[in-house]
């Protein structure tokens, strides 16, 4: 079995609306002006790091935005132009919503559980309703459409509906899930993180910000995936981390088959819950539990140092690939230097520069969805999805095409950049022989 990085490609509409309330980082950007032609090369060069680096890279078209459909459905009407210019008149926030590109962020994309762990012996996908967010909401039609199109063959993979989209059941997809295990061919651990109880009146929830992940949501994944209860852990995520910026688990932990590095300040009841995978993982669980005094929690959330990418290399050890930002900071830098001094396995320690993703709260994990995959559902994915040399350059030059270099909130209502938009995912489905994913497409 191999894991697959599918990392999403940012849409030609990246712009920093600051939507997100609880990520810093998105609501600093709040209105600045936007560069989606750098945003989605910098995508892409982070994926030819991983693709050279012998990891299997896939990718993830745009979404399509702005999402005229839905501001329709909210009550504006004419042709295209008149709707967005309606928008942009009445409510600027709603059209901004509308247009935001945040499916680049493949790790909200869905929850995915490979064959080797699920009792029906499939690969099991979900996405992320995502209702914590309006323009995030938008998402798992979409989501869905795009994952039953690659993993179509249905004797190898199951796609389960996106939860029902209302609070109690919550689900942000696999930031907050982590599968550790002596090797992606071997029998996994599922570690579900959540950040309340939604049906429990009186569980202590985080003061500042929301907490997106409900544990019911994450429960019913567990068992939409047929997934062993035995190796299931259910564990919360500390309210001061959230408070603190940490709006999902790959904020403060991050893991890779059967190392689990986590922030002393990640979750409730830590020790118990570490001790409990180390159980199940009969020890061998590597664990490296940072300490606040060598970093602190704002120090994780300003450098997203957890939302690092940890992955397998052909030597068997593994690669830290770490944003730009961690550099810049003298003190995690040294942290992460020491770190891959003090532990053999981590081979490769690498910078990637993602500042665009950044700037609007998502770092190099945010980018990616892990999937692992046997050799025959490899076989069975649809469309030209895995990089090489040759769809890294095509898909360059696609962006080069078809991508502005500076976007500001006021071009959202532009009607231009609606058929750019179009015309460039159009192409891309071609590309990457997809055919028609998108409901404009005729």
């Amino acid at each position: 079995m191999r894991e697959a990085n599918f990392d999403g490609i940012v849409g030609p509409t990246h712009n920093y609306g600051g939507l997100s309330f609880g990520n810093l980082a998105s609501q600093r950007s709040v209105r600045a002006a936007s560069n989606p032609r750098e945003a989605a090369k910098q995508g892409l060069q982070k994926m030819k790091v991983l693709h050279d680096l012998g990891v299997l890279q896939g990718v993830f078209p745009p979404q399509d935005r702005p999402a005229v459909d839905v501001l329709r459905r909210l009550g504006f009407t004419g042709d295209d132009a008149r709707v967005l210019e309606r928008a942009r008149r009445d409510d600027p926030r709603l059209l901004s919503a509308c247009s935001s590109a945040s499916s680049m962020w493949a790790a909200n994309a869905a929850t995915v559980c490979p064959s080797s762990d699920s009792a029906d012996g499939k690969a099991h996908f979900t996405p992320a309703n995502l209702v914590s967010h309006f323009h995030r909401s938008l998402e798992p039609p979409a989501t869905a459409r795009m994952l039953a199109a690659i993993f179509s063959d249905s004797t190898h993979f199951v796609h389960h509906r996106a939860l029902p989209a209302v609070d109690p059941f919550g689900d942000e997809g696999a930031a907050n899930h982590m599968r550790v295990c002596a090797g992606h061919d071997q029998p996994g651990t599922h570690l579900f993180v959540y950040g309340r109880r939604a049906l429990d009146a009186t569980a202590t929830r985080p003061k500042h910000f929301p907490a997106r992940q409900t544990f019911e949501a994450s429960a019913a994944i567990a068992r939409l995936h047929t997934l062993d209860s035995e190796r299931v852990v259910f564990a919360r995520q500390l309210p001061r981390a959230i408070d603190a910026g940490a709006f999902h688990n790959d904020v403060v932990a991050l893991g890779n088959e059967n190392l689990l590095i986590v922030h002393e300040e990640a979750l409730v009841d830590q020790q118990r819950v570490l001790w409990k995978l180390r159980d199940l993982m009969n020890g061998a669980l590597q664990l490296i539990e940072v300490p606040s005094r060598e970093v602190t929690l704002a120090e994780a959330v300003s450098t997203y140092l957890f939302n690092s990418q940890l992955v397998t290399l052909t030597s068997g050890k593994m690669a830290l690939i770490v944003p730009e930002e961690c550099r810049d900071h003298s003190s995690v830098w040294a942290y992460l230097e020491h770190l891959a001094a003090e532990h053999a396995v981590i081979e490769r320690l690498l910078v990637v520069d993602v500042r665009q993703s950044m700037k609007n709260g998502g770092g190099p994990a945010c980018l990616r969805l892990r999937v692992v995959l046997n050799d025959d559902e490899l076989a069975r994915v649809n469309g030209r999805v895995f990089l090489d040399d040759d769809l890294f350059a095509e898909l360059v030059s696609w962006v080069d095409r078809h991508y502005r270099e500076r976007l500001t909130e006021d071009d959202l209502a532009d009607p231009g950049l609606l058929e750019e938009s179009r015309t460039a995912l159009d192409e891309l489905t071609q590309v990457l022989a997809l055919g028609s994913i998108y409901p404009f497409q005729r």
